[in-house]
């Protein structure tokens, strides 16, 4: 197939050479030969090129140029209808307009090779009562958070998946970086995109839309979405809040994930295990399945062990949902027969003798024996 291909960039190269002898368009035998030899070569180069080129970039590519192309055309139409414009500043803007508006034309509609997929929402359902736009585009910390991939794996998602080119940028970029924490994230960011277009349920698509006069990754998202009406995914606080300031639509993961948990009522039981201290005094923390932070009251030193608790109250925030309770122990009174029996708190008191009974004194006191009482002897007058 290498021998074939060379072979056939040589025949080519021989053939513009020879056009160019055979013809002498420049009049001289060298400057012709020249002139061959380089469109030869060029369109062999060109030929390397658009090999690494999907032959979708390449429809859109000669479709923009015919489009920048017509364009020129009519502008040289409107401008030969100028009777003051002389013929040679008229022929320089006709050149300029082809050169200029074919460019352009060629370079954006190229700019993705599967463009047309992009704004084909609409045209699927003309007539649908709501018009939700079936385009989602992805951003960075929601593809590094990776519950999309598994909610997508579920099935729950028939939205077509965007990931632009910047975000991709990001991710290599974090993934390249010095700091352990930030490279592992950045990895598993890619993982997580591979895992996405291995997913025959999904329509993912690497788009190369891009907005050079904007900086920031957030702000491009948003404008993207605007153009082609579609939501973002995201688990970002401040880009949630910048999208729906600007008008579009934001999916949560983390929102989704907090109407997904199991409801929690107060006076509820349930057994934790308390993993660490918690920042008030005597405080133990404990965490569920689901990542719920559980605060129970005067629990540390049961670090490291299951209790069983009883709900206190529950707190519901945008992070995230908190439970506050305290120990079994602390709520169920105690019966006498539970007791220890070194507890004598509580013991009722033996009742006092009404007289004080005799002391026995300690051992080894010397004891003074108590002289008997004598009788009383009454004396009788003579």
């Amino acid at each position: 197939m290498n021998r074939d291909r060379f072979l056939t960039q040589l025949a080519i190269v021989l053939l513009s050479l020879g056009t160019a002898l055979w013809m002498k368009p420049l009049g001289s035998t060298l400057w012709s030969v020249v002139l061959g030899a380089g469109l030869g070569s060029a369109v062999v180069a060109l030929e390397h090129y658009l090999r690494s080129r999907p032959i979708t970039t390449l429809i859109g590519g000669t479709l923009g140029l015919f489009t920048g192309l017509a364009a020129a055309v009519l502008v040289g139409l409107v401008l030969s209808l100028q009777p003051g414009i002389p013929d040679a500043p008229k022929t320089y803007l006709v050149l300029t307009a082809l050169l200029a508006l074919g460019y352009l034309g060629m370079v954006r509609g190229s700019a993705s090779d599967r463009w047309w997929e992009l704004f084909g929402a609409a045209a699927k359902s003309p007539g649908s009562a709501d018009n939700r736009p079936l385009n989602l585009v992805l951003d960075t910390s929601v593809i590094i958070d990776g519950r999309i991939a598994d909610i997508a794996e579920t099935g729950f998602l028939s939205e077509r998946l965007i990931i632009p080119q910047f975000v991709l940028r990001e991710l290599q970029h974090v993934a390249d970086s010095p700091e352990a924490t930030k490279r592992n994230r950045g990895r598993r960011g890619l993982d997580i995109l591979q895992r996405l277009q291995k997913n025959k349920k999904l329509d993912t698509i690497i788009t190369d839309m891009d907005f050079p006069n904007i900086r920031e990754v957030d702000l491009k998202l948003i404008e993207l979405a605007k153009q082609l009406g579609a939501k973002i995914v995201t688990n970002d606080f401040n880009l949630n809040k910048v999208a729906q300031l600007r008008g579009v639509l934001v999916l949560n993961i983390n929102e989704l994930a907090n109407a997904l948990r199991p409801v929690v009522l107060p006076g509820e039981t349930m057994q934790v295990f308390i993993l660490k201290e918690g920042k008030e005094y005597n405080q133990g923390v404990a965490y569920l399945d689901d990542g719920t932070m559980v605060v129970v009251d005067n629990a540390r030193r049961q670090i490291g062990r299951a209790v069983d608790i009883s709900v206190t109250s529950v707190l519901q925030t945008t992070a995230g949902k908190m439970i506050f309770g305290k120990l079994m122990e602390e709520t169920t009174p105690r019966l006498a027969s539970d007791r220890p029996p070194g507890d004598r708190s509580e013991r009722p008191e033996r009742p006092r003798p009404l007289s004080a009974p005799t002391s026995t004194p300690p051992a080894g006191t010397p004891v003074t024996p108590t002289p008997p009482e004598m009788p009383e002897v009454k004396l009788s007058q003579p």
